[in-house]
């Protein structure tokens, strides 16, 4: 699968991965300690979906464009504020035309004290993500093969952090890659945040990844799996997860809250629904669900 993101800007999965690191941003901000946010696939950080290949795909009026016509109601409202926030800030005439990347809400989130790296080894993104971030000196951009960076820059310096593994899925092989790029960094950097992004088109092979995720047995992994459409038509991207490895406590708890009506908005067909699954060596917690 080729996952280039100018076409999938603001998309269903877009609106689960970005919603998912702004709340683990916000639990970070909690503390007064500063933290790192490490991206290692960054893209280039904002997008125009008046462009020809958002237009092309159109995949975003299903995706955030149904998120912000929607009239959410508290907790849900709540739970998405920041992320929204985000968004709107970029939009403040009122019509949707720019979508910010995980680097661009990473930087709108962050403190005066955090910092934030991001990567891209793209030549032409990553000088867009210099344009992007030119003289902000709390952010670092990098041009680093993305496996590379996940070993160079741990553990930070802060010892605290989020990092962000999304891979473009390019390539074969890259649910195996996730599982040995989390291997490695969790014996750099134990305590660290780390998200892993994966598409979900054939259900197997997902199955498969969580499998080989949960046998590294560390103490806490979770699942985070939405669909829009059940997984019959393998062809298509029916779905999007994240494994989150050392997340908030309380993450689990606002994503009982905040999957279902997710699930509900941007469903695109029969078999639309969540899944909510402790990987981890402590005993599960989750569950899963299918409107």
């Amino acid at each position: 699968m080729n996952y280039r993101h100018a076409y999938h800007a603001g998309n269903f999965a877009d609106v689960v991965k970005h919603g998912v690191l702004a709340l683990v941003i916000e639990h970070l901000k909690l503390k007064t300690a500063p933290f790192r946010v490490i991206d290692t696939h960054a893209g280039i950080g904002l997008y125009d979906l008046s462009s020809e290949p958002a237009q092309k795909t159109g995949e975003w009026r299903d995706g955030i464009g149904r998120v912000m016509e929607a009239g959410l109601a508290p907790p849900v409202a709540d739970l998405l504020a920041s992320y929204l926030s985000v968004v709107r800030e970029l939009n403040a005439d009122g019509a949707l035309l720019r979508y910010p990347g995980s680097p661009l809400i990473a930087r709108a989130l962050m403190r005066d004290v955090d910092r934030l790296i991001v990567n891209e080894l793209h030549p032409e993104d990553q000088q867009e993500l210099k344009a992007l971030f030119a003289r902000d000196r709390q952010v670092k951009v990098m041009e680093l093969d993305a496996w590379t960076a996940v070993k160079a820059l741990l553990p930070p310096p802060e010892r605290r952090g989020v990092v962000l593994i999304d891979p473009a899925f390019e390539e074969a092989g890259e649910l195996d890659r996730l599982v040995v790029a989390l291997s490695e960094a969790a014996k750099r950097f134990a305590g660290g945040t780390y998200l892993l992004w994966y598409p979900i088109k054939e259900l197997r092979p997902v199955a498969a990844f969580r499998r080989n995720v949960a046998a590294l047995a560390l103490p806490k992994a979770l699942a985070i799996e939405l669909m829009i459409r059940g997984g019959e038509d393998e062809t298509r991207l029916n779905g999007a997860g994240l494994i989150a490895v050392n997340a908030p406590f309380t993450l689990a708890t606002n994503l009982n809250v905040l999957l279902p009506e997710l699930a509900r908005l941007l469903a695109q067909g029969k078999g639309a629904g969540f899944r909510l699954e402790e990987l981890g060596s402590e005993a599960a917690k989750g569950g899963s669900s299918a409107l």
